[in-house]
């Protein structure tokens, strides 16, 4: 094997006191040197050991939330745990790893934030999310499917945890303390408390949009926890609105990274023979971009949601037009990588003729990677922040 291959294959190679295993992001890539877990994955998986504290009993119901990349599920696979996530991208990951650790389908039951939990949970092991509000949304989930008995732990880095953290399961599942912090993580203890009332969920949102951004103005938008911009229309995608293509007849359109679906939205109104599909790696930006559509458009349009990688769910050569304004964030590493993905999908996905239009902030420089691979790239919009690109595929 080769010097780099071996290096790799170490960097993966994720020892724990369950065993070790062969971990991967999703989409696997040789050029990511980033790993499938990190200190807040190993500190809380020494914890369960007893390595670190008591061990802990996980022969009942076994539920891991906020999984970044299947780590903590593959190295508990014995438990039959069961995996919330609101990341396609995450369960890809976790079949492949537990494939490769040779896991039998089925050991592991994989869902998604949608899905109900479990009626029953005696175990909760909590990845504290980037947002808060999801994390939120989930606590107010899980609250009635915990009892005082269930062992309800947080791991997290120490930059991820902070005192409104702790107050969120303080306020809806009780009593809450940490631990000591090991190699920059950090664990939660939370005890649940039935006598609590922590109040209703106030998620998902719904706000109405702002006038003067055409098709969808004034219409109300709702947004489940955890999406971009949840409470409000963010200035790259009214910029966007604003300069939409106008089009009509019949046409397949693709919200690529869709959010809340506003730009879907936009798209079906304004053209009534259009066929839109929306695409997120989001659950909770899909459940976010159905229940807009559903309140916006006459009864009995169709459209269809679709959790995916990119445009790796759609059929090569069969859309007309992709709308995206692509994340430059992936799982809190700055990176174009996700951008590129989206682009090279789109260009495959498109008839020949078939247009992708782009928002981006200008410095991210989309126009020369959109010229390398369409060989054509126009500015169709511009202002002192953002830019909105046409390429065609010829």
């Amino acid at each position: 094997m080769p010097r780099d291959s071996l290096a790799l294959a170490a960097m993966n190679r994720f020892a724990t006191p369950r065993g070790e295993f062969d971990l991967t992001r999703f989409p696997e890539n040789p050029r990511d040197q980033l790993r499938a877990w990190d200190a807040a994955d190993e500190y809380l998986l020494r914890w369960l050991a007893g390595i670190d504290g008591e061990p802990t009993d996980l022969s009942g119901t076994v539920v891991v939330l906020g999984d970044r990349w299947g780590a903590l599920v593959t190295a508990l696979a014995d438990h039959r745990p069961v995996q919330i996530t609101d990341s396609f991208l995450t369960q890809q990951a976790t079949l492949a790893n537990l494939a490769r650790g040779g896991v039998p389908t089925g050991t592991v039951r994989l869902t998604t934030t949608a899905d109900a939990p479990p009626d029953r949970i005696d175990v909760l092991l909590i990845r504290v999310p980037k947002s808060l509000a999801l994390l939120e949304d989930q606590l107010h989930r899980l609250a009635p499917h915990v009892h005082p008995g269930t062992v309800v732990i947080g791991a997290g880095m120490v930059t991820e945890i902070h005192t409104s953290t702790l107050k969120l399961f303080e306020r809806i599942l009780g009593p809450t303390k940490t631990s000591l912090a090991a190699k920059k993580a950090r664990l939660i203890f939370c005890t649940p408390d039935p006598a609590l009332h922590p109040g209703d969920n106030p998620w998902p949102l719904g706000y109405a949009l702002p006038a003067g951004v055409g098709a969808v103005s004034v219409l109300t938008v709702t947004s489940h926890a955890g999406i971009f911009c949840a409470d409000r229309l963010d200035i790259g995608t009214r910029f966007f609105l604003q300069h939409l293509p106008e089009r009509s007849g019949p046409e397949h359109v693709v919200d690529l990274g869709c959010g809340n679906g506003v730009l879907g939205l936009a798209a079906a109104l304004s053209n009534s023979e259009a066929q839109v599909t929306f695409i997120d790696e989001s659950y909770q930006a899909l459940a976010s971009a159905e229940a807009t559509f559903r309140a916006n458009v006459p009864e009995g349009t169709t459209a269809t949601f679709l959790a995916a990688d990119g445009m790796s769910g759609v059929p090569a050569g069969t859309v007309d037009l992709v709308l995206n304004n692509p994340p430059f964030h992936a799982h809190r590493a700055t990176t174009d990588e996700t951008a590129w993905r989206m682009f090279n999908g789109s260009r495959a996905a498109l008839r020949r003729g078939g247009e992708l239009w782009v928002v981006g902030n200008r410095h991210l420089g989309y126009h020369a990677k959109l010229r390398r691979l369409f060989g054509n790239c126009e500015v169709a919009a511009s202002d002192p922040k953002f830019v909105v690109l046409r390429a065609v595929k010829r």
